[in-house]
């Protein structure tokens, strides 16, 4: 199983805008990878923005789950975490990756940046190192 993307972002009004994200697009053709990476960060914000405050969602699509979290900490505020990985992921290790990303980005990034941040003006670069603690290697046959 591998984990092809994490990301938080922000739910506000009107609408989810990316403030944070990390991929690994390596398994795609060179071609491809910009448009996963794209349709990657297009789903985590359309989840994002049909899920509740304080709510988790999954949605299944050709075997892979995208999933969304809130820490039960955060619940109240407009933070949502997505994780995309290649198979199912149990959702208890989705919820506590997500959880330990969100209560550490919460920590470490004011609250006043979330409403106007982006993947450029935030400064938290922990999700990279989270994206390959977490990837799991298929044996091969």
């Amino acid at each position: 199983m591998r984990l092809y993307s994490l990301s938080v972002l922000y739910k506000g009004d009107p609408k989810v805008h990316l403030l944070k994200a990390a991929y690994d697009v390596s398994t795609f053709n060179f071609f491809q990878r910009s448009s996963v990476q794209e349709f990657m960060t297009f789903t985590s914000q359309l989840i994002a923005e049909r899920s509740a405050l304080g709510s988790r969602a999954s949605v299944k699509e050709q075997g892979a789950f995208p999933k969304i979290s809130r820490s039960p900490v955060l619940m109240s505020k407009p933070l949502p975490a997505t994780v995309a990985p290649q198979l199912w992921l149990l959702g208890g290790n989705c919820c506590f990756l997500t959880w330990q990303v969100l209560d550490e980005f919460s920590r470490q990034v004011s609250k006043v940046d979330w409403p106007s941040g982006s993947p450029a003006t935030i400064d938290y670069s922990a999700l990279d190192g989270y994206l390959s603690k977490y990837q799991v290697q298929t044996p091969r046959a």
